[in-house]
């Protein structure tokens, strides 16, 4: 049963993104995810530091050998010698040398910095992909398929860019800016003192900016992800879409979330793109107060000129590393924004854990009798929405039971909590005799097999998706069960037979051929309890029969849920149970349901009228 309609033509709805993300946690749970490799980390910021300090030296070595130029003028000026080309080479290969060990401890930086972030986000993958297997069923029900891949890809990406040229600003820039600052200290106090006037305007321009691109950076995520489970949904009911020739309205629907992402994307953008031209602006001023005031002290013999040369060098080398932080800053609110839903995701409730750890039990320990008994069980999507109420039921080994009722009655519900694809509320399921909450999982759902209205294959080939009921299979009982399934002969006809890869969605294939092979996968997982949903109501009468043949073979000697829409089908059923908002209102067989002419009575000469009508 299919949870809550998702709203709006994206599914799930962008959230409010007035309010102020809490950045300081997000950090830090990156920060955890980085822990492990905090070896990494350290190498890291000792290579930037080197780089930095060696890089950082060249202005002022130039600066040496530009005075050194300048004293052989005043020398060859006072007619008491010349420049002293010596020494400037010595000061060249010295510069030469700084500049080879800062590229050589930048690229050691670099290395080890696409290390630590490519290990980082497989991590976060990882830890991503297990979540994905935790989450209960109820999460993708009332949630958009597209808004959680978003979540998985599209926003993981860009934590793992941000990380990946992030890490090495940051490091750069600050290390940058301190030893900058101590060259500039070193040469004038007094002028670094008249260049750090501008910065704390620098970084309140920034700080203003950066406050007002971190909502849109939020905005433009949920967006995206809104958009991506429209684009899904769309794209799996395009069919639907055509027949009812509503190819406007999808288009017109598109449009609209389109140009809510177009709008976030470019203010955030924007906004951000203001950083660098403002922080520029700002820098420049300081930049030209400084080189008016060093020519003044040059004229007036207080400064050599090659002093003054690394001095301004310097002030261009300070204001680049401020303003990619500024910018890193704002490429950060994009990241945090993104990690922000992925820890969202991360923090969703997940199902309650397995009493004992899940193992691999082998296929003989899992077989037993079938049993199943439902004990006063209730249950509810949400406490105040609660549909089973206070169900007991027995079910003996072997049994067919059809389940029958309206649309909504619970019908799907049921099978799901024997799954437990959800959790009862209230009482307990009993399958031989064993209460199945203390079961781990897989032992739980390795005993149950199913074969669904929709069926479900994937990209491989046909012995390959055949064999995904029991991976250790041989191909000759992949084969045996595809006879059982009497999908052996269509199977062969084709020209690679077993080997004939599926296409996506199966469609190389019949509705009717695809339900074959469903059912062969089943019958290869030999299960001690079966459930099936309707498997023949979207074929033609002959394939029907072929398949209720095939499904004949895979209940003997199991105990069988039929969910059934066409009664027609289930009236050789040994019990019958019919609901209705969510409770059992009548049971027993074909016969003693027709002779009471209660609601079973009244669905099945209901839909048996419907069916002369419609051939009359």
């Amino acid at each position: 049963m299919s949870g809550p309609m998702h709203g709006g033509p994206g599914g799930r709805q962008p959230k409010n993104f007035d309010r102020p993300k809490n950045t300081k946690v997000t950090l830090r749970r990156l920060l955890i995810f980085m822990k492990p490799y905090h070896l990494g980390l350290a190498l890291v910021v000792i290579f930037a530091i080197l780089s930095t300090v060696f890089s950082s030296m060249g202005p002022m070595v130039l600066g040496f050998a530009t005075n050194e130029i300048q004293r052989g003028f005043d020398r060859m000026t006072q007619g008491s010698g010349g420049i002293d080309f010596t020494a400037v080479l010595r000061i060249l290969v010295l510069l030469a040398t700084l500049h080879i060990l800062s590229a050589l401890f930048s690229y050691l930086q670099n290395f080890l910095v696409s290390g630590v972030a490519q290990k980082t986000i497989y991590s976060l993958r990882k830890t991503v992909d297990q979540k994905i297997r935790r989450l209960p069923l109820g999460y993708f029900d009332r949630g958009s398929i597209g808004d959680v891949l978003s979540r998985v890809t599209n926003d993981v990406d860009t934590v793992a860019t941000t990380l990946q040229q992030g890490i090495n600003q940051v490091v750069n820039s600050v290390f940058t800016i301190l030893t900058i600052l101590v060259m500039m200290l070193l040469i004038s106090p007094v002028l670094t003192g008249v260049a750090l006037l501008t910065l704390p305007l620098t970084l309140l321009a920034s700080m203003n900016v950066v406050h007002l691109s971190q909502k849109l950076f939020k905005g433009q995520a949920d967006t995206l992800g809104s958009l991506n489970g429209y684009v899904e949904e769309m794209y799996t009911g395009h069919n639907v879409v055509k027949v009812f020739s509503r190819e406007e309205d999808t288009i017109a629907a598109f449009d609209g979330l389109n140009e809510e992402l177009y709008r976030y994307s470019w203010k955030a953008n924007f906004i951000s793109g203001i950083i660098m031209p403002v922080s520029s602006f700002i820098g420049n001023l300081g930049y030209i107060i400084v080189t008016v005031l060093g020519a003044i002290w040059v004229i007036q013999g207080k400064f050599l000129v090659g002093s003054i040369q690394s001095f301004i060098q310097y002030i261009r080398q300070f204001s680049n590393p401020i303003v990619q932080l500024a910018n890193l800053a704002n490429m950060l609110q994009s990241a945090i924004a993104a990690a922000e839903r992925v820890f969202e995701f991360l923090d969703e409730a997940e199902e309650t854990p397995d009493p004992l750890p899940q193992e691999e039990i082998p296929q003989a320990a899992r077989r037993g009798s079938g049993s199943v008994e439902f004990q006063n069980v209730s249950f509810g999507y949400t406490p105040d929405r609660i549909l089973i109420k206070d169900l007991s039921l027995s079910i003996r080994p072997g049994e067919t039971v059809a389940i029958v009722g309206p649309t909504g009655a619970g019908k799907t519900t049921l099978v799901n909590l024997i799954l437990r694809f959800y959790e009862v509320s209230g009482g307990r399921i009993l399958l031989d005799g064993e209460d199945i909450a203390g079961m781990p999982r897989a032992a739980l759902r390795s005993r149950i097999g199913m074969v669904l209205q929709d069926t479900w294959l994937f990209s491989g080939t046909i012995r390959e998706n055949i064999r995904y009921g029991r991976l250790d299979a041989t191909d000759a009982e992949v084969e045996e069960a595809a006879r059982s399934a009497r999908a052996d002969k269509f199977i062969r006809a084709l020209p690679q037979g077993y080997d004939t890869p599926l296409g996506e969605d199966a469609s190389n294939i019949s509705q009717g051929q695809r339900q074959l092979l469903t059912i062969a996968r089943a019958i290869l997982s030999d299960p001690d309890i079966l459930i099936l949903d309707e498997a023949t109501s979207s074929v033609d009468t002959r394939t029907e029969v072929l398949i209720q043949k095939a499904m004949n073979t895979l209940m003997k000697g199991r105990t069988s849920f039929v969910i059934a829409h066409r009664l027609s089908t289930i009236r050789d059923a040994g019990k019958i149970l019919v609901m209705r908002d969510g409770d059992i209102i009548e049971a027993g067989n074909h016969q003693e349901l027709m002779a009471k002419g209660g609601f079973y009575a009244q669905l099945y000469q209901s839909q048996f009228k419907g069916e002369d009508e419609a051939s009359a």
